[in-house]
């Protein structure tokens, strides 16, 4: 069975069987999907084995998969999210982009490239692996630290610089066909580009709100989907139409919808539609590596690849060190960001596609960028080895979460929760639970407690751990920034279950009652006044007293929420400190005189 493409059922066959043996084993290796997907699609390809001879049929039905990516980035931009980070995005993530660029293009102008196929081969490779460093951030539970959110805003600065960059790229495109007479005038080319963009962002934001509110009441969740897809695919379609690109219209479209409330489920239709054909788009990708112009020109490979990295390394390592970051900071930054990533292939296509690249420029600079994907987890392994003691993560013998049905659905499971779930275990109460440290897994094992892998900050994840049918969910992560994030989907997707979550500190808790929940408690709170009491008795002091100073301590902490939860923070910082309302002075509290010897 062929269509009128030329592609057959049988090499549909083909590109899932490649990708079900090499993506595994790839990740196995801790070399990640993406290498993964390009090394099957390079060995099936008219390069490799041969069973497929077609990969550009296979290119513009995969660029949906770019389409989507762009619209769950955008998704992720949210304005408020944007405005938190903006000195580091604006700041840090600018220098950095902006510095390696410059010294990229450069060495390759250096080396006899002309200026614009210069400027898009540095561009594109200056853009690091999204995917593998937000991974490893949440591996190694960084993504709340100072330098997690410093390298998270880098990585948002160069998703956003993929869009000026794929105009950049349209538009040299449109000058370099200039010259023919069947080719409207550059002037009018840009007035029918703004018009487009201007188009799409009336309707987005007066009309893609109530446009799902008016699905969604339908009640029927496959329509929602197929109205996602309309909208993402609508949205690239038009801003094609007008000379821009598709994955520029389906970015905007998500930015758009980042404040609406159907965020999340918008979220969690499009990312299976956006795994496959991501997926797609880097085997196609692979099959369209040009093996004998990479073999031919081998050497220039090879020191594309040696050179690109050392020059971004050092303008990585420079940036870090002028703002001020240690030697060890700006030494990992550099091993994490020290690579091309996935956005040069859309950044690539788009140049091969506008004439700025031909044949060989876009073999030698994929095959450049792979061969650095393919280093920077040897890199990062070994890194990873010399500061945990040579220790590797295992996931042999845990099980994913998936069909779990628990009446208690527990997120996190470290010392907290461990003593929080024992009073409901005693009681027969049904719990499922979801971690995602591993070690803490094993941990937990050995105490008889079955504990599946899981993230819980992902809806589907969720979904696969009970959330939607438990009674309640109870979340024990670490940081505040995992546990409002799990908050923020739940209230969305699950409405009406209870949340129970454990707070990092008062300004959590904080936020966690605005939001909402049905209770939230700070991690050391209760322990510390308990502490406290007992350091009061031993010194002598009675019981009753004892209680009392705690009572207060209490009550001036539960004044101070409430003073601050309306506003008065300076009065919640008086309060903390005594004296708000002046009460009458009472007599300190005297310890008991000590019986003698």
């Amino acid at each position: 069975m062929t269509d009128a493409s030329g592609f057959s059922l049988v090499q549909a066959v083909v590109l899932l069987g490649a990708a079900t043996v090499a993506v595994p084993l790839f990740r196995r290796f801790g070399l990640g999907s993406v290498l993964g997907y390009l090394a099957a699609g390079l060995a099936v390809g008219p390069f490799g084995l041969g069973l497929i001879s077609n990969p550009e049929t296979l290119l513009h039905t995969a660029e949906l998969g770019v389409v989507m990516f762009l619209f769950i980035i955008g998704l992720e931009m949210r304005p408020s999210k944007l405005w938190t980070l903006r000195r580091q995005i604006f700041g840090l993530g600018v220098a950095q982009v902006a510095t390696c660029g410059i010294l990229l293009t450069l060495v390759a102008m250096a080396a006899g490239v002309s200026f614009p196929v210069a400027v898009v081969g540095a561009m594109g490779f200056v853009l690091s692996s999204t995917a593998v460093i937000m991974q490893l951030l949440q591996e190694e539970g960084e993504t709340a630290s100072p330098e997690g959110q410093r390298s998270i805003s880098i990585l948002l600065l160069e998703d956003l610089a993929i869009v000026p960059l794929l105009a950049l790229v349209a538009l040299w495109g449109t000058l370099a066909n200039s010259a023919d007479a069947n080719t409207a005038p550059v002037w009018q080319s840009a007035a029918i580009a703004v018009a487009g963009l201007t188009t799409l962002l009336v309707a987005g934001h007066w009309l893609l709100d109530p446009f799902f509110r008016i699905i969604a009441r339908t009640g029927a969740r496959e329509v929602l989907t197929a109205a996602a897809l309309l909208v993402v695919l609508g949205s690239a379609v038009l801003l094609e139409s007008v000379g821009l690109s598709m994955a520029m219209g389906a970015f905007i479209a998500g930015v758009l919808l980042a404040e609406s409330n159907f965020r999340h489920q918008l979220e969690a239709d499009i990312e299976p539609f956006r795994g496959i054909l991501l997926g797609l788009f880097f085997l196609s990708v692979g099959m369209s590596l040009n093996l004998q112009i990479v073999a031919n020109e081998w050497r220039i490979v090879l020191g594309g690849v040696i050179v690109f990295m050392a020059v971004k390394g050092l303008g990585i390592y420079v940036i870090a060190r002028l703002t001020r970051s240690t030697h060890a900071i700006a030494m990992k930054r550099t091993a994490l960001f020290a690579q091309g990533g996935e956005f040069a292939f859309v950044l690539y296509a788009a140049a091969t596609a506008a004439g700025i690249f031909d044949e060989r420029a876009s073999a030698i600079m994929s095959a450049i960028v792979i061969i650095s994907m393919a280093f920077t987890p040897i890199i990062l392994l070994a890194q990873a080895k010399m500061h945990r003691g040579g220790a590797i993560t295992d996931f042999h013998g845990i099980d994913e979460a998936d069909g779990l049905r628990g009446q208690v659905l527990f997120i996190g499971f470290g010392r907290f929760a461990q003593v929080a779930s024992q009073a409901l275990l005693a009681r027969r109460v049904e719990l499922s639970v979801i971690e995602s440290n591993v070690d803490m897994i094993r941990s937990a094992a050995n105490f008889g407690f079955k504990v599946h892998y899981g993230d819980g900050t992902r809806l589907d994840v969720l979904r696969a751990s009970g959330a939607e049918t438990a009674e309640a969910i109870v979340v024990c992560v670490d940081t505040p920034e995992s546990a409002n994030r799990i908050v923020e989907l739940c209230q969305s997707a699950f409405p009406m279950t209870k949340l129970y979550v454990r707070s990092y500190d008062r300004g959590h808790s904080l936020q966690l009652i605005k939001a909402g929940v049905e209770f939230q408690i700070r991690e050391t709170f209760e322990s510390a006044l308990v502490f406290s009491q007992a350091v009061l008795t031993g010194l002598g002091f009675g019981e009753e007293q004892a209680k009392d100073a705690i009572n207060e301590v209490r009550h001036r902490d539960s004044k101070r929420v409430e003073l601050e939860l309306v506003g008065g923070l300076r009065e919640g910082r008086q309060l903390f400190h005594g004296n708000l309302e002046k009460p009458e002075p009472r007599p300190f509290f005297k310890p008991r005189a000590k019986k003698e010897e």
